[in-house]
């Protein structure tokens, strides 16, 4: 492993640290700084970027965003154990770094963007991955505050999040995804790459923002999805009866026959059928 800087390997500040990784956070830690610097390039040059990067950990991410050439590094994490290590990576690359002691579903971190070029940049938590990405597919207003998502998933959320229709990995994410963004697997990751390995791949997804989405409320998206993908093996008839409303009048206005399943339904069609309900209801 080639350093990338002057500071201790990674290893040693784990030890320093005592930072062994948390089960309960969703924790793996990233010790590979040549890999960790192909994921800060993954989405293009750096330069004049803010990054925003979820649960850094002791930093390893963290050190590649800067290393290439980040104007700045936010650096959200909850695990107040890791803050020490993060602020000697801080004093490293003065003014460069803020860190930012937060759990990430609870923080807003748009007012410390102020209006610069921004991407997200991340190695998540696994147990908070999805709804963070849906946090970030559904935010207002839009287009959103970030011009590229690089995230890190497990490698079957991955597949949800670019699968098409007849997959079998397309589901409600595939859908918002689909919605708003261009998405796309980049690599996978070993689980050898982590310390503690888990005991899955993992890939990393450039996720691009479209800047004109058809409109839709993506609340209402979420609540069609929610209901066809609920009940995925059964007829729209059926599975959309839990929306409270006649599902066959809404499956007219948005032309999609009765039978079809919601697997089958291409993004556009849950648009139509999130406008038709939104209509129908009043909304």
């Amino acid at each position: 492993m080639s350093q990338i800087d002057d500071l201790p390997p990674l290893r040693d500040v784990i030890r320093k640290h005592d930072l062994q990784a948390k089960k309960s956070l969703g924790q793996n830690f990233l010790l590979d700084l040549n890999l960790t610097s192909r994921i800060a390039r993954a989405g293009g040059s750096l330069d004049d970027v803010t990054v925003i990067e979820v649960g850094p950990g002791p930093g390893g991410l963290t050190r590649a965003l800067l290393a290439e050439g980040a104007r700045r590094v936010i650096a959200i994490e909850r695990d107040q154990r890791c803050i020490a290590a993060l602020k000697e990576i801080a004093a490293h690359y003065p003014g460069k770094l803020e860190i930012v002691e937060a759990d990430a579903l609870q923080f807003d971190p748009r007012p410390l963007v102020d209006g610069a070029r921004t991407r997200i940049v991340a190695n998540l938590p696994y147990n908070i991955a999805t709804p963070l990405l849906i946090g970030w597919l559904t935010s207002e207003p839009w287009p959103p505050f970030y011009d590229s998502l690089i995230l890190m998933f497990q490698r079957e959320v991955a597949q949800r999040i670019v699968a098409s229709p007849d997959d079998d990995a397309y589901g409600r994410l595939s859908v918002l995804a689909g919605w708003r963004t261009t998405a796309r697997i980049l690599f996978d990751v070993n689980p050898g790459a982590f310390v503690p390995p888990p005991k899955v791949t993992s890939s990393i997804v450039q996720i691009v923002p479209h800047p004109n989405p058809l409109p839709c409320d993506a609340r209402l998206l979420g609540r069609i999805t929610a209901a066809a993908f609920g009940q995925r093996r059964k007829m729209l008839r059926q599975s959309l009866r839990s929306l409270g409303l006649d599902p066959l009048p809404l499956l007219a206005t948005a032309e999609i026959e009765p039978t079809r399943r919601a697997e089958e339904i291409p993004v556009e069609g849950f648009i139509k059928l999130a406008n038709a309900f939104a209509a129908q209801a009043g909304k």
